[in-house]
């Protein structure tokens, strides 16, 4: 199977799934104590597919083993972690805000963490204020209280530039 990024691969296709449109590769692993992968492909991204050498179905080789069983209370658990990440990602976004400045919140965000939206204005640690158009000389004190202050700005001044 070669795919739209021109990898190739090669295994036994465990099962597809037409609702998903995704196919479910079973791929040995030489030089290891696994004894396979198992890797699931969105059907848009094969671009050819060759046939090898086809099972017969009444075969019993190691695919009518069932796959490990799978934890309702993980699976739940890491739904209502990716519902929070999303969540809070929304929380991210100002609609207000030009692309520039919602690409400068996001750099901030990755650095800082402790980044906000005041109206199209963006807050850093309570201390650094950067305003429209987002660029280096945007950035202002809030309130100082120390060289530490100075050291806040010039480091936001630094990811704003880029």
């Amino acid at each position: 199977m070669t795919l739209t990024t021109s990898e190739v691969l090669e295994g036994t296709v465990y099962t597809t799934d037409e609702f998903s449109s995704s196919i479910v590769l079973r791929i040995a692993l030489p030089h290891t104590t696994l004894s396979s992968e198992m890797r699931i492909i969105h059907a848009s991204a094969v671009s050819s597919c060759r046939i090898v050498k086809q099972e017969a179905e009444n075969s019993s080789n190691a695919l009518s083993v069932p796959l490990s069983a799978v934890s309702q209370k993980s699976l739940e658990e890491r739904e209502k972690r990716a519902i929070l990440l999303a969540e809070e990602s929304f929380g991210h976004i100002n609609e207000k805000a030009s692309p520039q400045g919602q690409a400068v919140f996001d750099r901030l965000v990755k650095a800082c963490n402790q980044v906000v939206w005041k109206g199209e204005s963006i807050l850093v640690l309570n201390q650094v204020r950067v305003d429209p158009p987002y660029g280096r000389n945007n950035c202002q004190l809030v309130a100082t209280t120390g060289n530490l202050d100075k050291g806040s700005l010039e480091r936001v001044q630094k990811i704003v530039a880029g």
